[in-house]
């Protein structure tokens, strides 16, 4: 055969084709890694040695191209349980009920109370039969096909919600595993993930958040007290944060971290500050055995030094204090040098939690909107008395858990305005609209905030 000019130019140019789609795929993962901008190195490339190496870290800038509305979906305390696991090491199988150990989410079966939370009208073992289909007392409010699926539901609701809207991203305000977290030991290396998380996620977040306009979304997301492992603190909650690396979606880089978002077309532009508010519920050893993340029955040999977490149950308390206590000034520091049009704190603990602190970071420190989780509903406050009047919302119902009250027709119970759902949020430079959509699809509850000048 003969190599003519016109076959070494062909050759070259399928070449150079060949290498530039490389290229931009490895472009794109970067982008969601936090590779650096002007085409330097980003420690954010590569994964830490430990899953603390990267608090406080600064997250690779976002993008957000177009004149059109922009969306924001915010949820919490999503991740039921992962029954079809089967746990290494000689862990018990995450199964409350009949069915549980099939495929998919499974949703934990939480007491229910009074809403001055006086009075105790459903127990765990009341939901239990009720999910049993037996015995099932009438106090519970137990809806059938909405109690025994409503991860799957409130995840219908937004995968029909972002085919319809453009969807920037999600904000994730955690317990994204019921009802422990990761189901093993934390210190596995952050260089890779194990068969455990794989299963986990797999079958709680990647088979089930999926679709037009959400798949390739970034989940900007925060640990809850369940991810760190609800009444221990050594599961493996560091999995998590190296998913990070594993995932073109999945953004948890640390269990606190700032997130810059810009939207070049439209002129504005968002600082997010994601935040671990978790020692709300790491108390002494001795105390609240069944819901403290350090209750010495359940953490007896404990030892995640090797992650970078407590060492002890003796320590823990201190540990989780101390990783509290880090980020007020780290936090008042960001919010002060923020030149962002918006300013915005993600985390876990609901409305209500240092009440104080966050009033002061709202009055002096210009912080817009608070996003939480934890309480098992939806809570639309526009303005929040207990925090000078910023507006916060409670997203704890994306269905890993069931809910507060009943999703029923009876509301007397109710704190806010939905047991399960999610909250869009349509942003610009003028205004954050934020809708609160139930588990069915349904708009429940709006309100309008502004920034604070």
């Amino acid at each position: 055969s003969i190599n003519t000019e016109s076959d070494t130019m062909s050759g070259q140019m399928a070449w150079f084709h060949t290498l530039l789609v490389l290229l931009q795929a490895v472009s794109g993962l970067a982008s969601l890694r936090g590779s650096g901008s002007d085409n330097q190195s980003f420690k954010g490339d590569n994964p830490p040695a430990s899953a603390l190496d990267y608090k406080g870290i600064a997250w690779k800038a976002m993008s957000m191209e177009g004149t059109g509305e922009m969306h924001v979906f915010a949820i919490g305390d999503w991740g039921g349980m992962d029954g079809s696991l089967i746990p290494c090491c000689g862990r018990a199988r995450i199964i409350a009920y009949a069915g549980g150990e099939q495929p998919g989410p499974h949703p934990f079966p939480r007491t229910r109370w009074n809403a001055p939370h006086s009075e105790l009208i459903c127990s765990h073992t009341d939901l239990v039969d009720c999910l049993n289909r037996q015995n099932c007392p009438e106090g519970c409010g137990f809806v059938e096909g909405v109690d025994t699926q409503p991860q799957l539901l409130v995840a219908e609701a937004l995968k029909t919600r972002a085919a319809e809207k453009n969807l920037g991203f999600i904000l994730n305000v955690g317990d994204n595993f019921y009802w422990g977290g990761i189901e093993e030991n934390c210190g596995s290396p952050m260089s890779g993930i194990t068969a455990t998380a794989k299963h986990q996620f797999d079958q709680i977040f990647e088979g089930v958040y999926t679709g037009p306009g959400l798949d390739g979304k970034p989940w900007l997301s925060v640990l809850g007290n369940h991810d760190w492992g609800g009444r221990v603190f050594n599961n493996g909650w560091d999995q998590q944060i190296a998913y990070t690396w594993a995932s073109s979606r999945w953004v948890m880089p640390a269990p606190y971290f700032s997130q810059h978002v810009d939207y070049p077309d439209l002129g504005f532009s968002v600082d997010l500050f994601m935040t671990d508010s978790n020692a709300m519920d790491a108390k002494e050893p001795s105390e609240d055995q069944e819901h403290s993340m350090c209750s010495q029955n359940y953490n007896q040999g404990a030892d995640c030094s090797s992650a970078g977490g407590p060492s002890s149950v003796e320590s823990c308390k201190a540990f989780f204090d101390s990783l509290y206590a880090e980020q007020k000034p780290w936090l008042q520091s960001k919010l002060k040098a923020s030149t962002a049009d918006w300013q915005i704190v993600v985390t876990h603990f609901p409305c209500g939690h240092d009440s104080g602190w966050y009033s002061m970071l709202h009055a002096d420190y210009g912080l817009d909107l608070l996003v939480t989780g934890h309480r098992h509903d939806q809570e639309l406050h526009a303005s929040h008395g207990a925090l000078g009047g910023m507006a916060c919302i409670v997203t704890g119902g994306g269905g890993g858990i069931t809910s507060e009250a009943s999703p029923g027709e009876d509301h007397s119970q109710w704190y806010g305005e939905a047991q399960y759902g999610f909250y869009d949020l349509t942003i610009s430079k003028e205004s954050i609209f934020i809708e609160s959509v139930n588990y069915d699809g349904q708009v429940v509850k709006t309100a309008t905030v502004y920034p604070r000048q």
